[in-house]
């Protein structure tokens, strides 16, 4: 296990603090990191929202909070330490009369020390607290914002968001988050690429057939039915987490690992993808919605069924696209991606397939080729797929096994999960892990002319039963390139 060095005394402010986001993921984290000796004494955390709530009140919701998202025995006496550290103000950010004068009180005011304002909030709010932030001269040299995606609903949007907070907040305090990119497994990708003599040269047209990026999820859009109907699978997922894997996954190695450099390379990638036609977005996307079915047992509703309007809607659960990289490195290989709700399981895999061995001395026997498979979730793991002799007499067979490197089994104790890594890198000061302006723009630009192309298009919404790996469609998006989807009976 890597040691915790610890971070530079800071305060947070946590906007929405009431809300799920502060509850399940933020207020944990944090604790996590407490007990791991990250976390100075003399920080403090201090959550906000409109819930008229007392110290006290706030402190016994972040207590069950972070008793819920416990992984190993409660610790009573370290919860109590850092419960000193928590603090809480009613307020409505969006309103320059709000009481900031009190929420100023709260921190600790000393210069050098950052003061965070994380805006886990809807944000179509971001823009009016950040200008309320820079009405209460908050918006010192040493404050920071963090954004959740997703950061607009099209490029125009996008550009409103980034034009307000940049109005108030320089470029290089504004940190857009991703969680996926605080994965440990989406990190060492980046290691196993640029980390070892094996990989890099063999990372290319030259040698790869195809890569898949999947993102399945087992849940369907429940009581998120009725925003959900105004995003959709491709706004909802694939402009920001999709599109980030994509990056690391295809970026050139960049000059060092500072923020500018890495951020540099993913924005060419973003830029050398092919926009689609509308004779395009026919012939190499599929979009669907999950009808009833049953997963893990359980009988589901169908999308439809979940909305509160009986009107008809075409908006996609699932979408299936054949993406391509228009450069050197990657001319000709299909990136092929595809998420979905109420599928058969929760899992995000990148699975680089290499080409066949381009002569088989071995006959019909050798038929599979290697195949690295990349596992964000649920397991985190990277398995390198080789061919073996199969022992025994009898001939010569050969089998497909996997070298494995299973984080569950390599690493037995406890790591950080995404948040509690990204929250500590924003009060480092790193940006690396976070997504800069124009890499958002860039994003949206691609799917605003995806979503374009659907419009001109005009093609069928497929159907698929929940608990199903998706619509027949999409299995023959790869078939009819004598290609399937990895699966992990598989």
């Amino acid at each position: 296990m890597a040691e915790f060095i610890p971070v530079g005394t800071f305060d947070i402010v946590i906007f929405g603090a009431t809300g799920d986001l502060s509850e399940r993921k933020l207020l944990p984290a944090l604790f996590h990191r407490w007990l791991d000796g990250q976390i100075p004494g003399g920080s403090r955390i201090i959550g906000s929202a409109r819930s008229e709530m007392t110290t006290a009140k706030f402190r016994a919701f972040a207590k069950a909070a972070c008793k819920a998202g416990a992984s190993s025995n409660w610790d009573a006496p370290a919860w109590e330490e850092f419960a000193t550290l928590l603090d809480y103000v009613a307020m409505d950010a969006t309103k320059p009369d709000a009481p900031w004068d009190e929420l100023r009180g709260k921190l600790s005011g000393e210069k050098g020390w950052p003061c965070v304002f994380y805006l886990a909030t809807a944000p179509r709010l971001y823009v009016a607290i950040c200008e309320a932030l820079g009405a209460a001269n908050l918006s010192t040299q040493d404050a920071r914002v963090v954004l959740e995606k997703p950061i607009g609903t099209n490029l125009a949007s996008a550009k409103a968001i980034n034009d307000g907070v940049g109005a108030i907040f320089a470029e290089d305090a504004v940190y857009r988050i991703d969680h996926y990119l605080g994965k440990e497994t989406v990190q060492n990708l980046m290691v196993l690429r640029f980390g070892n003599a094996l990989f890099e040269p063999v990372w290319s047209r030259a040698e790869v057939d195809h890569v898949q990026i999947t993102v399945s999820e087992a849940l369907g859009v429940e009581d998120r039915a009725d925003y959900y109907d105004g995003s959709g699978a491709l706004r909802d997922m694939v402009q920001n987490h999709i599109l980030q894997l994509l990056c690391l996954t295809a970026m050139e190695p960049p000059g060092s690992m500072d923020a500018s450099d890495v951020r540099t390379e993913k924005i060419k990638v973003l830029r050398a993808l092919r926009r689609f036609t509308p004779s395009d977005a026919k012939d190499k996307t599929v979009r669907a919605q999950y009808t009833a079915g049953v997963v893990g047992g359980d009988a589901v509703p169908g999308y439809l069924e979940e909305l509160s309007s009986d009107d008809p809607s075409r908006t996609e659960t699932f979408v299936a696209i054949h993406a391509e990289i228009d450069n050197w490195r990657w001319a000709g290989v299909p990136f092929y991606l595809r998420t979905g709700k109420r599928m058969s399981e929760r899992r995000s895999e990148i699975i680089i397939q290499f080409k066949p061995t381009p002569h088989s001395i071995f006959g019909e026997t050798s038929s599979a080729a290697n195949r690295l498979v990349i596992r964000l979730q649920p397991d985190e793991a990277v398995r390198l797929f080789v061919q073996i002799k199969e022992p025994g007499p009898g001939g010569l067979r050969i089998k497909s096994l996997p070298l494995d490197l299973s984080y569950a089994v390599n690493f037995t104790t406890r790591y950080p999960d995404a948040y509690e890594r990204l929250l500590m890198d924003v009060v480092r000061g790193n940006l690396s892990l976070f997504m800069r302006r124009d890499e958002v723009e860039a994003a949206w630009e691609w799917v605003d002319g995806l979503l374009d192309a659907w419009g001109e298009a005009d093609g069928a919404i497929e159907t698929y039963p929940a608990g199903s790996n998706g619509p027949a469609a999409a299995d023959f998006l790869l078939r009819k390139d004598d290609r399937a989807w990895w699966e992990t009976s598989k």
